[in-house]
């Protein structure tokens, strides 16, 4: 049986770029075969799965729109008929979009729910059945936000969102033992964006009881940590440098 046979198999939603790519490299280094998804970042996937395959010798692009249930449903299907095997999905693709109390709608919430949430319990649901049928195992990693340990009331929708997965995580816990796994990692602030400049990024990210919150590297050990450690399930690892522990009355962005 050669290696690609027997490497394992993890499926990285939104892991064309950002956060996604960082952890999708760890785990190819670390020995994964990494299954890139995203929705319409084309090249960037590609290049992803250049990078990934240079590490650990095989890695594919699927595309899917993770608000659309039909699409979600196809994915690990997909996975598997390219690889032969799907061992763990790590959910990291994420909408994030500002809304408030004042401008909550039940358009922004569902659109939140179905790619944040919707779509992480069906892949988790597939991939119990996928392992199951092969009398396996296997570990699902749900990135969550450390703002749900240090609520503040902006990006509302995102907020209940990723409230909704936590739950869900414990439920699934449950629900999919012993085949699967299921662990949460929240990041603190990691990776900056349109909405901060380099000094506010850098200003924000030392509010911490450790002078630092979390990088790409730190949040990428710890969800392979989760992945490979077998006796982690139904719990959230927080990467943050202790920012949960403050209290900050707006999100990073708005500050």
């Amino acid at each position: 049986m050669n290696s690609s046979q027997t490497q394992p198999v993890v499926l990285v939603t939104g892991a064309a770029k950002r956060l996604g790519r960082e952890i999708a490299l760890a785990l190819a280094a670390g020995g994964w075969q990494i299954a890139v998804h995203y929705r319409s970042s084309k090249p960037d996937a590609d290049k992803t799965v250049a990078d990934c395959a240079h590490l650990s010798g095989a890695s594919a692009a699927f595309d899917a729109d993770l608000a659309d249930e039909a699409a979600v449903r196809e994915l690990l299907p997909r996975v598997v008929a390219h690889f032969g095997r799907v061992d763990a999905v790590v959910n990291s693709a994420s909408t994030f979009e500002h809304d408030s109390a004042a401008s909550f709608s039940f358009a922004s919430l569902d659109k939140h729910l179905h790619s944040n949430t919707g779509a992480a319990i069906v892949l988790a649901q597939a991939l119990h059945g996928h392992v199951a049928a092969r009398n396996a195992s296997g570990a699902v990693v749900n990135l969550l936000d450390q703002k749900l340990w240090n609520q503040n009331p902006d990006f509302f929708s995102y907020t209940l969102s990723k409230a909704a997965l936590e739950a869900a995580g414990t439920m699934l816990a449950l629900a999919l033992a012993p085949q699967v796994r299921v662990v949460g990692v929240a990041p603190g602030l990691t990776l900056t964006s349109h909405l901060l400049s380099g000094s506010e990024f850098e200003a924000r990210h030392k509010l911490s009881p450790l002078g630092r919150s979390s990088t790409p590297a730190d949040v990428a050990a710890a969800v392979k940590f989760a992945l490979e450690n077998a006796s982690i399930t139904g719990t959230t690892l927080l990467v943050d440098g202790g920012q949960h522990l403050m209290k900050f009355e707006r999100d990073f962005s708005l500050m």
